[in-house]
């Protein structure tokens, strides 16, 4: 798998529900978290967002996730 640069989780208030993008490179991919409540822990936020890059084929470390509420 590809590493990815990084990766933020961040709160659609329209949508009420929060999105993960990972960036590689230049490229960035945008997912959406539909299960998590707008409350949920970010070590659960990380993780979710390890697991949606790992579903697209890369790899993030949870440590460079950022959590933008």
């Amino acid at each position: 798998m590809t590493q990815a640069t990084k990766a933020t989780v961040d709160w659609d208030p329209n949508k009420k529900q929060w999105h993960v993008r990972v960036q590689i490179g230049e490229e960035v991919i945008k997912r959406p978290l539909p299960k998590a409540a707008q409350d949920t822990n970010e070590d659960s936020l990380r993780s979710q967002a390890v697991e949606t890059a790992k579903d697209e084929g890369y790899t993030v470390d949870p440590s460079t996730v950022a959590i933008v509420r």
